[in-house]
């Protein structure tokens, strides 16, 4: 081994533990979050009595020194609030990664291909009209609206068989803005004022209504996609550097674009059946995890999802507790933290 080969492993040794270090620490603040996250409420509970209640409940500790109330507080209304939290989080930072890949474009999220709107207008009907009923229901709609929304993007953006991904951008706003005008729609030719009440608190965003039978889907929904995901890192990588590179290297970028897309479509609709519409995670998120650790999809997909997940957790602590006892939509909470932080990336966009 040569000297210059010595230097280029030791470096790529150096960066690998870098990483590593940095998904361990991410991990244990997560963990340790959503551990004083569960505690905080109109009724404080410490740390050490959350551990003991979901210890106990997972059957690994005794729970003969927890209160009833304290147990079901805990384990029936905030565990399921904040693990449904650390997997919307998650879900919508990985569906920015991925789009912002597959149409490179620096300042896409799951909403400028329509795929949020698309979602909204399939769970709408379902909560308006009765569209089956549960959880399952509820996202089964949204991923139809979801899909619809994509079918229409894909179809506006083809010439002559093949996708062009500029064409791809402004086809997702243009889908977008019908879909949401149609949301609003079905909202106002529903004859159900409790309905459309529901409806438009659920497109501000919440986890208000997070209940144990809504995480399985969800956290099944953003491990499977994440492992998928990270399983297509070196497509992801080629297709960010052009279609080309990615024919080059072996991908057909028309149609990894499209089963890639179809898969963020389920994993926006999983999220947002479960808490509405949120935005600007799937945006912002994304550019702090590549400062962090480079442009390469193997390790920018992981962290992006962790960092989703601290960051929504976080913003749900402070959406229900800044106004208390009235609770603030995780939305226009997510709003104004992102608006400033995309106002300076386009700023630094312009400027280069």
């Amino acid at each position: 081994m040569t000297v210059t080969e010595s230097v280029l492993s030791a470096a790529a040794s150096a960066t690998r533990r870098r990483h590593a270090l940095l998904l361990v620490a991410l991990s244990t603040g997560l963990a340790v979050v959503c551990v004083v996250a569960v505690g905080i409420g109109p009724v404080a509970i410490a740390p050490s009595t959350v551990a003991d209640v979901v210890l106990g409940r997972l059957g690994l500790a005794d729970t003969a020194g927890t209160g009833a109330a304290d147990d079901s507080i805990v384990w029936l209304i905030r565990v399921p609030r904040v693990v449904l939290g650390v997997a919307v989080g998650a879900a919508l930072a990985l569906a920015g990664v991925v789009v912002q890949a597959l149409v490179r474009n620096p300042l896409a999220d799951p909403y400028l291909l329509g795929i949020s709107s698309g979602a909204s207008v399939g769970a709408a009907a379902s909560i308006l009209f009765g569209v089956g009923g549960g959880v399952l229901a509820l996202t089964g709609s949204a991923f139809a609206g979801a899909l619809l929304a994509i079918v229409l993007v894909l179809s506006v953006a083809r010439i002559g068989g093949r996708l062009i991904v500029s064409r791809l951008v402004f086809a997702g706003i243009a889908v977008g803005f019908a879909l949401t005008a149609l949301t609003n729609f079905l909202v106002f030719a529903s004859e159900s004022r409790e309905g459309a009440r529901a409806v438009m608190f659920w497109t501000l965003g919440s986890l208000a209504q997070s209940r144990w039978e809504s995480v399985p889907l969800a956290v099944v929904a953003v491990l499977a996609a994440t492992a998928v995901f990270v399983g297509w890192s070196r497509r992801l990588d080629a297709l960010a550097i052009g279609d080309d590179t990615a024919l080059a290297l072996g991908t057909d970028p028309v149609r990894f674009r499209s089963a890639a897309v179809v898969l963020v479509s389920l994993l926006v609709a999983v999220a947002v059946s479960v808490s509405g519409l949120i935005g600007f995670v799937g945006l912002v998120v994304p550019h702090i995890a590549r400062r962090l650790v480079g442009a390469g999809h193997r390790i920018v997909l992981p962290v992006s999802a962790l960092l989703g997940a601290l960051l929504l957790v976080c913003a749900d602590v402070l959406a229900r507790t800044a106004f208390a006892p009235r609770e603030l939509p995780l939305g226009i909470l997510t709003a104004l933290i992102g608006t400033p932080l995309l106002i300076a990336l386009v700023r630094r966009s312009l400027t280069r």
